[in-house]
C-alpha cells in the first residue's frame, strides 16, 4: 500500500504547506511513492475566501508588491529557500496597487499548479471536491476520512488540517437577535464572512445598523454602493438610489488605521531588541497572563520601534541624542514610571511619542453634542489619519508597523494569548488601503454612512418591534432600523464551529485553548489532546490554531512565520512517511 497523506483545506494554507512538501521532499523523501489527497469544496489554491466567484469590487487589503507566498532567507526554516515572485511581479502590477481577490485567487492558483509540478514524479495528487466531515482511526495507526455524500473514507498514514477562516453557530446574544428579528419581520445578519452573507433583503433608503468597523464593514460597504450601482466621480459619491444608509459604530468607534501608503525610507529598526526569543523562553516556563507578564514587553519593543527611527530620521523631534536615550530606555523596567519619564524629556511633543493605549481607545472621553457634530468629527479624525498614513515624514509609523510584525512572530511561540492583541494588531497594521478610507469620507459627504461612534449599545426593543443602538459619543441618542447586520468574522471556536470535522475532532478529545482555537505543538503543529500529548499522525495549520500567523500573507523579507510553520510541518510529515514506508518495505 502506497504511503498517503490527507490534507483538507486548498486554500492558502493548504497550498503553502504544499510548497513546502515539494521544496523538502527531494532531501527528506527522496524518490519513494506517495498520495497526496487534497480535500476543499472550493477550487485549490484560492479556496472558499479567495475563489474567483466573487465580486471584482472586493480588494485585498495588501499592496500587490507586499504579498508572496515563497520562503526567502529571513525566514527561520531548515528547509531550502525556492524564491518565488510576488504578486505585483507575477501579475505586472503596480507594486502599491490593491489587487482584486480575483487577482489574489490567480495568483494562488498558479502558486499550486507550481507546487504540484515541483513535487518528485512518485508523488500523486489527487483533488476531491468536498467537504471533509470526520477523522478516526488508531492513534499509531492508518488514519480514515470520511468525505460528506460518500461512504467510503480516504485512508491515509497523516492528516493535515489547513482548514483557514471557519464559520460559528450563533452565540446567546446572536441567537436571541436573530429570534427577535423573526418575531418582528426584521432582518438580522449574523457574523459572517461578508462576499458570502446574503444582502439583498436590505433596502434601498432605510437605516441599517451595522455594528463592526473593521474590514467586514469595508467589504459591506463596497457592495451596497458600487456593488449596486453607485459611482465615484472627482472624489464624489454618485449614488444609484439603491443604497441603504449604514449607521456604523464600534468598540473603537472608528475604522482601523488606513494602510501606510510609502515604503521603508532607510534601515529597519534593529529588532527584536526587548521581545525576541529569550524573553519569550523566559514566559514559557509558567502561566502567563498577556496584560500583566507580555503587554509591557511588547510596549516597550513597539516604543524601541517608534523610537529608533524619530531620533534617526527626524531628529528635530527630540531633545537629546540617542546614543544617550537608548541607553536610559534598555535600563529602564518595561512599563515602569522611569521610562515614561525618559520619554516625556526626550520628545517634547505628546504627538511624537508613542502613546499605544490612546491609539487603541481615540475616542474614550469624547462627547459630541449631537450626532451631526460626531459625523464632521470622524471625518476629522479619518481625514488626519489619511494624511499622516501616507506622509513619510510620520515613517515612525512605519517602523512600529515592522515592530508589530516582529512581535507577533514571537507571540506565535507562546500559543493562544487571547483576542484582544490580534483585534489591536489588525487595527493598527492591518487595516484597509487609503483609497477605500476616502471613498468612506465621500459616502459620510453623500449621507449613504452615518458614524455612530464609539462604545456602541444595540438593543432589541420588544415593545416597538424594531432595533435600536447609542453610543457613549452621544449620550441619550437613539438610532432606530429594521435591519442589523455584525459586521465581522466569527471568533474561532471548537465549541461552536460550524465544521463537523472538527467538532468531532473535539468530542474525540482534541484540546481547544481557553478562547476556543485547536491546541497544537507549535514545534511542528501536531494536534495536542486534552492532556497535552501530540497526535503522532494528526497536525493542523492556520488561522483556528493556536499557532495563528499575522494576516493570510507574508511581506517579502520579513521573516514569514507562517513559512517557518509549514516548512517545520512538512519536514516532520515527510521523515514520518519516509519512516513508514520504509518499514512498510522491510516488512515486505
Amino acid at each position: 500500500m502506497r504511503p498517503s497523506i490527507v490534507v483538507i483545506g486548498a486554500g492558502p494554507r493548504g497550498t503553502g504547506f504544499l510548497e513546502r512538501l515539494a521544496a523538502n521532499a527531494p532531501e527528506q523523501y527522496a524518490d519513494l511513492p506517495l498520495d497526496i489527497h487534497l480535500v476543499d469544496p472550493h477550487p485549490p489554491g484560492g479556496g472558499r475566501i479567495w475563489r474567483h466567484e466573487q465580486s471584482p469590487l472586493l480588494w485585498m487589503n495588501s499592496m500587490a508588491e507586499d504579498v508572496t507566498m515563497f520562503t526567502d532567507d529571513t525566514v527561520e526554516q531548515r528547509g531550502p529557500v525556492r524564491p518565488g515572485p510576488t504578486l505585483a511581479e507575477w501579475a505586472g502590477l503596480d507594486g502599491q496597487t490593491f489587487p482584486s481577490r480575483q487577482q489574489q485567487g490567480a495568483y494562488l492558483r498558479w502558486v499550486y499548479e507550481e507546487a504540484v509540478a515541483a513535487l518528485p514524479p512518485t508523488v500523486t495528487v489527487h483533488e476531491h471536491r468536498a467537504t471533509a466531515v470526520r477523522v478516526g482511526g488508531p492513534r499509531a495507526g492508518r488514519q480514515r476520512v470520511w468525505l460528506e455524500g460518500r461512504t467510503e473514507p480516504l485512508t491515509a498514514d497523516l492528516v493535515v488540517l489547513t482548514l483557514g477562516h471557519l464559520d460559528a453557530e450563533l452565540d446567546d446574544e446572536q441567537h436571541e437577535l436573530a429570534d427577535f428579528a423573526r418575531r418582528h419581520t426584521l432582518l438580522h445578519l449574523p457574523p459572517d464572512f461578508t462576499a458570502d452573507s446574503d444582502l439583498d433583503g436590505l433596502p434601498a433608503a432605510e437605516p441599517v445598523i451595522v455594528r463592526g468597523f473593521g474590514l467586514a464593514f469595508i467589504d459591506l460597504m463596497v457592495l451596497l454602493t458600487e456593488g449596486r450601482g453607485g459611482r465615484y466621480e472627482n472624489g464624489e459619491y454618485v449614488p444609484s438610489g439603491r443604497e441603504p444608509v449604514l449607521y456604523v459604530g464600534s468598540r473603537r468607534g472608528v475604522p482601523y488605521h488606513s494602510k501606510i501608503g510609502y515604503g521603508p525610507q532607510s534601515e529597519r529598526p534593529p529588532l527584536p531588541r526587548f521581545f525576541g526569543p529569550a524573553q519569550v523562553d523566559a514566559l514559557l516556563g509558567g502561566p502567563v497572563d498577556f496584560r500583566r507578564d507580555v503587554w509591557p514587553l511588547v510596549d516597550k519593543e513597539l516604543g524601541y520601534a517608534h523610537y529608533h527611527r524619530l531620533f534617526t530620521a527626524h531628529p528635530e523631534s527630540t531633545a537629546v541624542n540617542w546614543p544617550d536615550f537608548e541607553e536610559k530606555y534598555a535600563a529602564a523596567q518595561a512599563g515602569s514610571p522611569e521610562l515614561h519619564t525618559l520619554v516625556a524629556a526626550s520628545v517634547p511633543d505628546p504627538a511624537d511619542r508613542l502613546d499605544l493605549e490612546a491609539l487603541d481607545h481615540p475616542l474614550d472621553g469624547v462627547r459630541f453634542g449631537s450626532y451631526d457634530a460626531l459625523q464632521d468629527g470622524l471625518r476629522g479624525y479619518i481625514t488626519a489619519d489619511l494624511d499622516r498614513r501616507h506622509d513619510p515624514a510620520h515613517s515612525e509609523d512605519l517602523a512600529v508597523f515592522l515592530g508589530l510584525l516582529s512581535v507577533y512572530g514571537q507571540l506565535i511561540r507562546l500559543g493562544d494569548i487571547g483576542g484582544w492583541w490580534h483585534g489591536f494588531f489588525n487595527y493598527l497594521a492591518s487595516g484597509p488601503p487609503g483609497p477605500r478610507l476616502r471613498q468612506l469620507l465621500a459616502l459620510s459627504s453623500a449621507g449613504i454612512v452615518r458614524f455612530l461612534g464609539a462604545g456602541i449599545t444595540v438593543e432589541a426593543d420588544e415593545k416597538r418591534g424594531i432595533f435600536r443602538a447609542g453610543s457613549a459619543s452621544v449620550p441619550g441618542e437613539w438610532i432606530e432600523a429594521r435591519a442589523l447586520v455584525e459586521a465581522r468574522l466569527p471568533a474561532p471556536s471548537l465549541e461552536r464551529t460550524r465544521s463537523p470535522l472538527l467538532r468531532a475532532l473535539y468530542a474525540d478529545g482534541a484540546a481547544a485553548t481557553p478562547t476556543g482555537l485547536l491546541s497544537v505543538d507549535p514545534e511542528d503543529g501536531r494536534v495536542l489532546d486534552r492532556s497535552g500529548r501530540p497526535h503522532p499522525r494528526r497536525f493542523a495549520l492556520g488561522p483556528h490554531t493556536a499557532a495563528r500567523a499575522s494576516g493570510a500573507f507574508t511581506r517579502p523579507r520579513t521573516g514569514g512565520p507562517a513559512f517557518a510553520q509549514n516548512d517545520a510541518t512538512a519536514r516532520t510529515a515527510l521523515a514520518l512517511l519516509r519512516d513508514l514506508s520504509c518499514h512498510s518495505r522491510l516488512i515486505a
